[in-house]
């Protein structure tokens, strides 16, 4: 049988560069195990955080390794001798794809947040006419996009937290303005509030307020962050999630729960061992998991998703609310992220889930 190539993209250029990579290296580790090693090739290739991308031969080093190179690239006309491989790429060729990329059968894109999985890539990869694992570029962009997404949900009678959209404009106007919009959200959301960059991962940008100064100062970064900006009120509620599998007919997993000290899960509570605990599956009632799960596969279906998602709920165990927080449309997938774990706990060991992924590609692809 005929071995299919998977272009195994990762890097990428945004802050969440190194998550990029340990999930790359998980997925080459499933890409040789099991019934894949007879169905599938890897074909690796590393976007650089300045945006270059590398043949696979120097891919295959960064998954190796682990890291991203910390090598400095040098201009086309330099010849030192002591400048390493890396150095290939240059101003000339930026945007330019490594001969590889021609030969590869499926892409299996797995880049997080700006430039990954907001409909960028997916685009370019849509102009190839070759399968890509995960969301178009619709899902993916409306996945990203908190206020888009946010929107698809009210579309979807989804309940979700108050909110309240921004722009940058409104921000950064005459004296005037910029007093009447914080008295607009005080009264509309209150006290504790959010406030987000709309196109961001990471958590960059994002901050937690309790007062009119604190919500001035919030509002004023995540405007250098991004022109669009998102005010949630804040809820005391347990943090519970899903993942979501499939096209046109999604499936549900087990339903899990993150439980953390800091104000709210952000980039350094995600990634660093010992700052969040995981259950799964969560500690609710069976009747609460099965709603959790109808909205995980309604919210995935709402912004036109395909292959992966985890959905992010707050459950307000005082009233039994069950609102709708976030769909991540290319969540972390390296063996200890919530996404496999909980396709892991449900019965998919991620060697499977990576195949099924892959052949998700092919089907959406083909239709």
């Amino acid at each position: 049988m005929t071995k299919l190539r998977v272009g195994l993209l990762f890097g990428g250029c945004s802050g969440e560069h190194e998550v990029s990579i340990r999930s790359a290296k998980a997925i080459a580790t499933a890409l040789s195990k099991g019934e894949n090693i007879g169905k599938y090739e890897l074909m690796p290739i590393y976007i650089q955080k300045d945006g270059r991308w590398q043949p696979s031969d120097l891919s295959q080093q960064v998954l190796e390794s682990g890291n991203p190179p910390s090598l400095q690239l040098t201009d086309e006309n330099n010849n030192d001798s002591s400048s390493t491989s890396l150095t290939h790429q240059t101003s000339s060729n930026l945007w330019q794809t490594p001969p590889q990329a021609a030969q590869v059968d499926v892409w299996f894109p797995v880049l997080h947040g700006p430039n990954g999985e907001d409909g960028t890539i997916q685009g370019l990869l849509k102009l190839m006419q070759v399968p890509f694992v995960g969301s178009g570029v619709l899902g993916s962009a409306m996945g990203m996009d908190k206020i888009a997404m946010k929107i698809a949900f009210d579309h979807a009678r989804l309940p979700q937290v108050k909110y309240q959209a921004v722009t940058r404009s409104q921000i950064w106007s005459n004296p005037c303005v910029f007093p009447k919009l914080c008295d607009d959200i005080e009264a509309a959301l209150g006290y504790p509030c959010f406030v987000k960059p709309a196109n961001l991962g990471s958590s960059v940008g994002i901050a937690k307020v309790r007062s009119r100064s604190e919500l001035e100062t919030a509002l004023d970064n995540a405007a250098s962050y991004d022109r669009r900006i998102i005010v949630e009120a804040g809820v005391e509620a347990r943090e519970l999630e899903c993942a979501v599998l499939g096209n046109d007919v999604p499936k549900a997993s087990v339903v899990g729960e993150i439980t953390f000290e800091s104000d709210f899960y952000d980039y350094e509570t995600k990634y660093t061992d010992g700052k969040a605990d995981l259950f799964i599956p969560a500690r609710v009632s069976e009747a609460i998991a099965n709603q959790i799960k109808e909205m995980a596969t309604q919210a995935f279906l709402a912004v036109d998703a395909a292959g992966l998602a985890r959905v992010d709920f707050f459950y307000v165990e005082k009233t039994g609310e069950i609102l709708i927080n976030e769909i991540n449309t290319m969540p972390g997938f390296t063996a200890t992220s919530m996404y496999p774990m909980l396709w892991e706990a449900t019965g998919i060991p991620f060697d499977e889930l990576v195949d099924i992924l892959i052949q998700l590609a092919l089907e959406r692809h083909s239709k």
